[in-house]
């Protein structure tokens, strides 16, 4: 089977500005493909011209094997997406809302059809409820009806959980790996919440000022060995000697009376258990830092000038 989506050696300029340099990237189907970059990295340029939007000034999109300039109007068609904030008519009905989108898509989408992405979406019973009464979850899951409602393979969606309260965001991130596991959906999703991204996403795709500079799956990119360990204890004044003359010195990043960072493999975290309880030390908890962020900052920071490509 081809590929859902295929980029390649996408570029788009403003001016002297070059939002989108060289940037090439395939999406197989089932994926949930996170897309990350820090503002300005050139995410929402590339999702438009994904979307026919603009242009690119150089390169290609395919999907489904299907080469999209050529056939811009019937690919479309296999294409939903939420850019930004979804924006309707607040003194509609959330049904009404739904219903007069489904009309613009150019489709023949019947009422079963708007139910059953009622459903899907957790708004069924909702649905005469006025838009300006939803709560930004709702209108975010309203949205993601909309572009679901012709049926699409491939979802993009643009900062789907930006605005939300932490319940928000667990709802729209379980919708999403709902939408890919049990309803066959390919969902490319940008965001810049990290934490969430790596929550769903199957594979990644970095991007830094317009280039690529990782893309794969999440297993992949991560080296385990520099996974950063923290360490918290009751103050423990010989703990600093006990450390320079063991194994766990050389793993040791910083430490203080309380605190000890190290970097290591998961995997050997109950053995330096063992031996910080074994050496009488009173550890309050033991917990790995958010290592993709640390990654992710890594590649993303200015003296980056390798493409790391998986």
């Amino acid at each position: 089977m081809k590929p859902i989506l295929e980029v390649n050696a996408l570029t788009k300029s403003f001016k002297t500005f070059k939002a989108v340099d060289n940037l090439s990237f395939t999406i197989q189907h089932g994926e949930v493909y996170g897309f990350l970059g820090q503002n300005g990295a050139g995410k929402s340029t590339t999702m438009r011209m994904l979307l026919g939007l603009i242009f690119p000034h150089s390169g290609t999109i395919s999907i489904n094997g299907y080469e999209f300039n050529n056939s811009r109007r019937h690919l479309l068609k296999s294409i939903g997406a939420i850019i930004e904030r979804p924006d309707m008519y607040g003194y509609l009905s959330g049904w009404d809302n739904l219903k007069i989108f489904a009309t613009l898509s150019d489709s023949k989408i019947t009422n079963q059809r708007l139910y059953e992405v009622l459903e899907i979406v957790g708004l069924k019973g909702r649905e005469k409820d006025k838009f300006k009464a939803y709560s930004q979850g709702m209108k975010q899951r309203l949205g993601i009806a909309i572009a679901m409602a012709h049926n699409p393979d491939l979802l993009i969606l643009d900062e789907p959980t930006n605005g939300l309260d932490p319940q928000g965001i667990a709802e729209i991130r379980a919708l999403i790996v709902s939408l890919s596991r049990d309803h066959g959906k390919t969902i490319l999703v940008s965001s810049h919440l990290l934490h969430e991204v790596e929550q769903m996403a199957t594979s990644m795709l970095i991007i830094h000022k317009g280039k690529k500079v990782s893309d794969g799956r999440l297993g992949d990119l991560m080296n385990p060995d520099e996974t950063l360990i923290e360490v918290n204890i009751t103050p423990n004044n010989n703990l600093a000697r006990m450390l320079s003359s063991s194994v766990w010195g050389q793993l040791t990043v910083s430490q203080t009376e309380e605190q000890i960072v190290m970097k290591m493999n998961p995997k050997i975290v109950p053995e330096l258990n063992r031996w910080l309880v074994e050496n009488r030390t009173d550890v309050l908890s033991i917990s790995s830092r958010h290592s993709f962020e640390a990654y992710f900052l890594n590649i993303t920071n200015d003296t980056t000038t390798a493409n790391r490509a998986i």
